[in-house]
């Protein structure tokens, strides 16, 4: 948690604390079977539905962006009886685009999908907690959206709770509501949807850049899980990526963000917009969000510089990035003052 987190840098800047030799500490163990076992313990979930995956013969373009996803991801599907062509799957540690996984890093993986006439696409982020779908025309599904889809299919198998943080889509609400469950929101952070989900009792949680939790397997993102309950919904539904995309409500982000002169007082001028739109559904558990019928903002204070960050839903682009360029216009008129 995050106090913990505090005892331990309150710990390591003690004068009094004594520290040993780092050849005396602990031991060190090869074992080159872990990703194997996190695999079995995936393929062991009640949900994770093997035969059905099996029998649905996917064929699937993997960008391991040359990292731990390149080895772990072909093996699980692999285990799954899904055709896997590997793209950039050498763990060398060169990365051949930025490894953040978002369409315009992506354009290797697009062509490739539609060359090999791929069910869809996958791509992870180094460390494998992030997960992106592209599908069959080389369209992404939507980082916001892999939890979407997840939560659809586990919920659909086992009615609850679920938990995002407040910069992620508004469609996990419409989704869980659909499904008759309750949907919280926490501030930004895994630990602090983490905590939320063990709060609310959240049967599935994460974040919108993708990132899955399943507490049934652990708390704490893991794109495998992901991927193997992803293909398990496609396999029960029996449609394409693009199909199933279209069934999720349709919503578009704008993010963005304004520079201040340092030394403004930033929690003052979120405190005005927080006074101005009073009458609005607000949170201020992280920033400010305001919730209006048709989209939300959410205004965040960075820690390190004079910044505020602004992001956006609504129902279309244009209304998106109009919502964040309104409030982008509102804040540098408070900071005037």
């Amino acid at each position: 948690s995050a106090e913990d987190g505090k005892q331990i840098l309150e710990l390591s800047e003690s004068a009094s604390l004594s520290f040993n030799d780092v050849d005396s500490l602990g031991k060190i163990t090869i074992n080159q079977a872990y990703i194997d076992l996190h695999i079995d313990e995936i393929l062991d979930l009640p949900l994770v539905n093997k035969k059905a995956i099996e029998a649905a013969k996917f064929k699937v373009v993997v960008d391991g962006v040359n990292s731990t996803g390149g080895i772990a991801v072909p093996l699980l599907l692999e285990r799954l009886g899904v055709h896997a062509v590997k793209l950039y799957c050498e763990p060398n540690g060169h990365f051949p685009h930025n490894p953040e996984p978002l369409k315009e890093h992506l354009g290797d993986l697009s062509e490739k999908v539609v060359k090999e006439h791929a069910d869809f696409g996958i791509v992870v982020d180094p460390d494998v907690d992030r997960l992106a779908f592209m599908d069959e025309k080389g369209e992404m599904f939507g980082e916001e959206y892999t939890l979407v889809a997840v939560a659809d299919y586990v919920l659909g198998q086992t009615p609850g709770n679920t938990v995002s943080n407040m910069s992620s889509t508004r469609a996990l609400k419409d989704i869980t509501e659909k499904h008759g469950g309750s949907y919280q929101a926490s501030a930004v952070g895994e630990v602090n949807v983490v905590e939320l989900m063990k709060k609310t009792n959240a049967i599935i949680g994460g974040e919108g850049n993708g990132g899955i939790i399943y507490p049934e397997l652990h708390y704490g993102r893991d794109a495998l899980v992901g991927i193997a309950l992803f293909l398990s919904l496609l396999a029960d539904k029996r449609i394409s990526v693009s199909e199933l995309r279209k069934s999720y409500p349709s919503y578009f982000m704008s993010k963005q963000k304004i520079e201040l002169t340092p030394g403004l007082d930033v929690d003052g001028i979120l405190k005005t917009i927080e006074q101005r739109y009073a009458s609005e559904k607000i949170s201020t558990v992280d920033g400010v969000k305001i919730d209006f019928e048709k989209g939300w903002v959410h205004l965040r204070k960075s820690n390190t510089e004079p910044i505020i960050r602004i992001y956006t839903e609504a129902g279309s682009q244009y209304d998106a990035d109009a919502l964040a360029h309104k409030f982008m216009d509102e804040l540098a008129e408070i900071a005037k003052k």
